[in-house]
């Protein structure tokens, strides 16, 4: 059996498996079982953070035989013609690729046809934004007043860019970024279910490399699991997403903290190999991590001048400085020479 990508293997296929929008399936569930459906719904957030996968969960409780209820039985043939994506009755249409106004007066023609199977047809549209400003005039009227049995769930991750025509036609559902903590509690469910060893600041490591989107997350999690052979640890994940060592990273602070300026010169020669903004953004998660642990080493008046100092270095970097880390790290020392 060939090898399924986690991010498709693990993919939620119900309500109750999607991770971080409670409040979003509460009131979709809600409005599932009050059977007080709307004709259009509208999903916008980060990528990665369950647009998608919840409007094919919504659609599978809309076409589901025993539905529309906010439990999809699973064992129907709509059910398993949708889980499979190939249900006749829910059309994805990707807005990215098939933006111009020909492209929506096809979908405009099918709605005039009823269901073939389903009790409803339903058209996804993703990444809605990206439709031609004709092809949004010409949605305008079916999104307002469609047949009683079409339901259109528009996605997009720029809900700025949409037409305000378009928004007031549609219920409009805004995705969080997915938390820190629910991602690496749903690394940690997969490892388990996968039999791969692992340690938990690794999984922390990736977590931030997906910036809260889970399936891209999810995708270096495939990739550290074949580069660390099946034992996931910090070294490893640094070295392949090309980040500080842990470790590394407690020796920056300690020679700075103790003001041992040859050892942090020998440092800077170490860190040249990394790119300056990735160096930057891991100093700034160790002192972040710090502070919630409440490290002793560390004063309040320390955090603050830290992160002043890294964040000066960061916009120094926008505007095509120096990418050489002896300005930031020159600020740590002449900072740390002060009496606090």
């Amino acid at each position: 059996m060939p090898h399924q990508v986690l991010a498709l293997k693990y993919r939620p296929s119900s309500f109750d498996t999607l991770i971080g929008q409670e409040s979003i399936t509460q009131t979709l569930s809600s409005a599932l079982n009050q059977n007080r459906l709307s004709h259009a719904y509208l999903f916008s957030g980060l990528r990665g953070s369950g647009k998608t996968s919840t409007a094919r969960i919504f659609a599978k409780a809309l076409v589901c035989e025993q539905g529309p209820n906010a439990t999809p039985c699973d064992v129907c043939e709509h059910c398993l013609s949708a889980n499979e994506n190939r249900h006749i009755d829910i059309i994805e249409m990707d807005a990215a690729s098939n933006r111009g106004i020909d492209d929506i007066r096809e979908l405009i023609e099918s709605t005039k046809y009823k269901p073939s199977s389903a009790r409803f047809k339903i058209f996804i549209i993703d990444e809605v934004h990206m439709l031609t400003t004709q092809a949004f005039n010409a949605l305008l009227k079916t999104l307002e007043e469609p047949p009683s049995y079409v339901k259109f769930i528009l996605a997009t991750t720029d809900p700025l860019k949409l037409p305000a025509t378009i928004l007031s036609r549609a219920q409009h559902f805004r995705f969080k970024q997915i938390k820190q903590n629910d991602v690496i509690n749903h690394l940690c469910h997969i490892l388990n279910l996968e039999k791969i060893e692992y340690e938990k600041e690794a999984l922390e490591m990736l977590s931030r490399a997906g910036n809260g989107s889970l399936r891209d997350t999810l995708t270096l999690l495939d990739q550290a699991i074949i580069y660390s052979k099946g034992y996931i640890t910090p070294e490893h994940v640094a070295t392949m997403l090309g980040l500080l060592d842990p470790k590394q990273l407690e020796t920056i602070f300690n020679a700075i903290l103790n003001g041992h300026k040859n050892e942090l010169l020998a440092l800077i020669k170490e860190l040249e190999s990394y790119e300056c903004e990735v160096v930057i953004d891991e100093l700034i998660a160790y002192l972040k991590n710090a502070f919630f642990e409440q490290d002793k080493r560390f004063s309040t008046l320390l955090y603050e001048r830290f992160f002043k100092i890294l964040s000066e270095a960061k916009s120094l970097l926008y505007i095509n400085a120096n990418n050489g880390f002896c300005p930031f790290i020159g600020a740590f020392l002449n900072d740390r020479s002060h009496q606090y």
